[in-house]
């Protein structure tokens, strides 16, 4: 790479991918020698970016904590998914960060290239946020370029094909006029039309492999429900969400909708109380979504989060001595 300005930014970009780097490493990487490899790196602490360099056999450079945020350098996965994750704080409950994060996204969207643009307003489009609490565990993840490909396919009204593998089954090959995205907890869903068989179905985006446009444009059908997301959570049923825990807090509804964020029911229930509905697949989350609200309450059903809550709170209790 023998331009200095693009190296320079390669060179940012892989001190913000990894903690620590070997100089021979990096130099291997950038296609420069050692000593070409320095002038960059004091290039960069020209422009503000603290660098240390430790010497030595073992010596290398880690990009070190600064007294003000320097520019990021993200490939495209990385700005489509902050782009998102922008856009959903914008439209959540917690003070004080929706202006914050319009102004980032802002910026973002002035410098982003018309093909991730493309993909993060298809994501925006065709996504149904149904609005219940994730499980604690982390789900098996989803190639954002799965998630993208369909994004667009649902937004575009074109025919793809995948693969899929539902748990104990063999992989089998689709095709799917897609209808809507739906993120539910930790998890998405593509609804659609299974051309093969002949009906509506859901399908979890962990599950599905290799989608590719078909260049086949279909027209709407009528959806059996009032929206996707209640679809998903009707046809999952029990594989998610199996826990419903109920509790009413000593506190305004407002104050703790906006504490608790949008992963649990909240309506009024007298003066200064509110009930909170709580879904999850796991008693921990339940409990520790109670302890968010900030006030004293009083769990209605089912009994196992009242035991739950015995055991944390002599955890606790215990960790305090």
């Amino acid at each position: 790479m023998s331009d200095p300005g693009a190296r320079t930014l390669r060179l940012l970009s892989l001190l913000q991918a990894r903690r620590y780097w070997s100089g021979a490493d990096l130099a291997g990487r950038l296609g420069v020698s050692v000593r070409t490899l320095r002038r960059d790196v004091d290039r960069l602490r020209e422009l503000g970016y603290p660098v240390d360099a430790s010497r030595g056999v073992d010596g290398g450079y880690t990009l070190a904590p600064g007294a003000a945020l320097p520019p990021l350098v993200l490939d495209d996965d990385e700005a489509v998914a902050l782009a998102v994750g922008l856009q959903a704080a914008a439209a959540g409950p917690v003070a004080g960060m929706a202006e914050t994060s319009v102004r980032v996204l802002a910026k973002l969207v002035q410098v982003m290239p018309v093909r991730l643009r493309r993909r993060v307003e298809a994501l925006r489009a065709v996504t149904v946020p149904a609005g219940v609490a994730p499980p604690p565990g982390s789900a098996d993840a989803v190639d954002p370029a799965v998630l993208t490909a369909v994004a667009l396919a649902c937004r575009d009204t074109e025919r793809i094909a995948f693969g899929y593998a539902p748990p104990d089954r063999e992989r089998t090959e689709r095709t799917v006029e897609p209808h809507r995205l739906v993120a539910l907890g930790r998890r998405w869903y593509l609804v659609g039309w299974d051309l093969d068989r002949g009906d509506w179905r859901v399908f979890r985006l962990d599950r599905l492999d290799a989608p590719r446009g078909t260049g086949a444009v279909f027209g709407p059908r009528r959806f059996p429900a009032r929206d996707a997301a209640v679809y998903v959570r009707e046809r999952i049923g029990g594989a998610w969400g199996r826990l419903v825990a109920e509790a009413v807090v000593s506190a305004p509804a407002r104050q703790v909708r906006a504490r608790i964020g949008p992963w649990a029911t909240v309506t009024d229930d007298g003066p200064g109380r509110c009930r909170v509905r709580i879904e999850a697949d796991d008693v921990d989350w339940a409990v520790a979504a109670l302890g968010l609200t900030g006030a004293a309450f009083t769990v209605v059903s089912p009994p196992e989060v009242r035991d739950h809550l015995r055991v944390v709170a002599d955890r606790y209790a215990a960790a305090a001595r």
